[in-house]
């Protein structure tokens, strides 16, 4: 069963307007702290956006309370409301509790001088029990290919191409919007089978500067798609130094957004529900069919450790066994 994921539209911009000035000014104050501690852009975007999601519903049913003032059964009754009304998985209420959680240490360690009698309720709070409540998409190459087969038939070369650069570097969603034309040079070329960036990519990792590293792409497998976008790119003069730039400023990156939504239109087409990370899982599956081993996979990948390889490789235990004995009779 592939994976599914329940969207709710919690927040709109009328009503974060109306939560209370109070509480406005308590998590600008908090996001400006972790700035200060060296957190990620994408990790201040989501720590807001799960506080505004807290607030527009302290706003709609607990009377737009004050933060510091809400009680530990007013915690509860929100963990409640997220499973029963809102249908969130444990994993995610944990995680938005842990924000919350977050929010309230900065306040009991840093304004102790505004709120002296401040403590932090969340952690007295059990969550539900952790799951495992998402099965991978598991993509075959009959699949993937037909969908870039229509991708190109209809003229969205860059979606093809953007796909296509996913399928073959298994670099995650934020990553994919990074890339530069300038990598994809004869130079970069090692073993005559990978593009090597020449420059470090920032990757996921702690602070803001993440964790630098250089990326390697299936030459022969993506040359195809990388030649047609850039062809359609001179065809119709785009010029910009990103591989996939913002078609309403060439100067920055494609938006995350963007790929959001062309997950979309790929899950409407394949009728399972395609998402950017899936393309991870597929190469790493690719390059453990190829027989390259689990220690060359993790550098690849850059992981730092080889159990990830495990993890992300999409193949049956009776494809493993029949493959080995396939090739090694018992005599």
């Amino acid at each position: 069963m592939a994976r599914s994921t329940i969207k709710n539209q919690i927040t709109t911009a009328e009503s974060i307007e109306q939560i209370l000035q109070e509480n406005k000014n308590l998590i600008n104050d908090f996001l400006i702290y972790l700035k200060s501690i060296d957190r990620s852009p994408q990790t201040i975007k989501q720590y807001k956006n799960d506080l505004e999601i807290f607030l527009v519903y302290n706003l709609q049913n607990n009377n737009n309370k004050p933060f510091v003032d809400i009680t530990k059964r007013e915690f509860v009754r929100f963990q409640s409301y997220a499973i029963e009304e809102w249908k969130w998985s444990p994993n995610r209420l944990r995680r938005v509790k842990s924000v919350l959680s977050s929010l309230s240490n900065y306040i009991e360690n840093i304004l102790d001088d505004e709120y002296p009698n401040f403590r932090n309720l969340i952690i007295k709070i059990e969550s539900p029990a952790k799951q495992n409540v998402r099965e991978n998409t598991v993509f075959t190459d009959e699949e993937l290919q037909k969908l870039l087969d229509h991708l190109i038939s209809t003229n969205q070369i860059k979606q093809a191409a953007m796909l296509a650069l996913a399928m073959y570097s298994g670099r995650r969603k934020t990553e994919l919007t990074l890339f530069k034309v300038s990598y994809f040079k004869d130079e970069n070329i090692i073993f005559d089978t990978f593009w090597r960036t020449d420059e470090k990519i920032r990757t996921k990792g702690k602070g803001v500067q993440g964790k630098m590293i250089n990326l390697y792409i299936l030459k022969d497998k993506f040359q195809p798609y990388l030649d047609l976008w850039l062809k359609y790119r001179e065809d119709n003069h785009i010029e910009s130094e990103w591989l996939f730039p913002s078609t309403k400023d060439p100067s920055k990156p494609i938006s995350i957004e963007t790929l959001n939504y062309w997950a979309d239109t790929f899950t409407t087409f394949l009728k399972k529900d395609f998402y950017w990370h899936s393309m991870r899982h597929y190469f790493t599956t690719m390059l453990a069919r190829q027989n390259v081993p689990n220690n060359i996979i993790q550098e690849i990948i850059n992981w730092e450790s080889a159990d990830m390889v495990d993890l992300y490789t999409d193949i049956s235990k009776e494809e493993k066994i029949g493959k080995y004995f396939l090739e090694n009779k018992l005599e």
